[in-house]
């Protein structure tokens, strides 16, 4: 009778406990105020007076924990072909401790290529200068997208000279995570040149032209192979031999079993844990 006895107030002293330690998660999650605020410019006002589809386009919401520091900040672009999508805060990123800027760009055939490349590149050189005025950390910024994205997340963080141009070493990016971009150049770069999406090529606007062993880590994540667009998955597979043999460390690619292009629920997962696994990095590294 005694052992029973004991052994049930272990039990309910352990459910007691169980019960005040997920109190206190909540309560630490409830302490955390998030902000939103939207359509801010990237470029600077004279430029955007000088162009209106400028002045339309080239602007980004910011999603942010207000009341602590030194946080993460994830840079999102929409996908869309290059040619349509609007700037979106992932609801799955959303109230996870991380900043979230969601960038607008322009879009073809209003412009041609490397006019939303180098939007990419103002956008991410933005938050670069201005995410700690938040409270962010600078050294923590990730840059992922989908699709047309996640080319363009790719493109500017393995092509130096794009965010060079404003003053920013691409190698701060804390991390690239792009989910299923292409890494040939874009079959809408090619639809301007009057090439069919089914013809490959990779020159100076591919990702995999720009392998390279110092580039941030990269984790490429893409749908199954046999049901994403045309040959995506394959392209990554390339990219992550590639970037290998080039020396680099630090690349990982994800094939996402059963799903096709549109693979971003099970993919937000995989980039939230890519993220506190390099802050955890980061901050033993201090």
């Amino acid at each position: 009778m005694f052992h029973f006895v004991k052994t049930a107030i272990k039990k309910k002293l352990k459910l007691v406990s169980i019960l005040a330690f997920g109190l206190v998660l909540t309560t630490y999650s409830q302490e955390i105020q998030y902000e939103t605020k939207q359509n801010i410019p990237y470029y600077n006002a004279s430029i955007n007076l000088a162009d209106e589809y400028i002045n339309e386009r080239c602007v980004l919401d910011i999603y942010y924990p207000k009341n602590t520091k030194d946080f993460p900040t994830i840079v999102w672009f929409h996908g869309g072909g290059l040619t349509g999508g609007e700037k979106e805060i992932p609801e799955q990123l959303m109230g996870k401790g991380v900043c979230i800027v969601a960038v607008n760009y322009r879009l073809s055939p209003k412009v041609k290529a490397p006019i939303y490349i180098d939007d990419a590149a103002a956008a991410v050189s933005w938050v670069f200068k201005n995410v700690a005025d938040l409270g962010g950390d600078p050294s923590l910024i990730f840059v992922s997208g989908h699709s047309a994205g996640g080319y363009l997340a790719s493109m500017i963080g393995l092509d130096k000279s794009w965010l060079n141009k404003y003053d920013i070493d691409a190698d701060k990016i804390a991390g690239l995570i792009p989910f299923s971009g292409h890494t040939i150049t874009h079959f809408t770069i090619r639809e301007e040149r009057g090439i069919p999406g089914t013809q490959p090529i990779v020159d100076s606007l591919a990702p995999l032209y720009h392998v390279r062993p110092d580039a941030p880590p990269l984790l490429l994540i893409t749908g199954d192979r046999e049901l994403e667009l045309l040959g995506r998955y394959e392209e990554n597979a390339y990219l992550m031999r590639m970037m290998k043999i080039a020396g680099h460390k630090e690349t990982t690619l994800y094939e996402l079993d059963g799903y096709g292009h549109s693979m971003t629920e099970p993919a937000f997962p995989l980039l939230l844990k890519e993220v506190q696994r390099i802050k955890e990095e980061k901050n033993n590294d201090k």
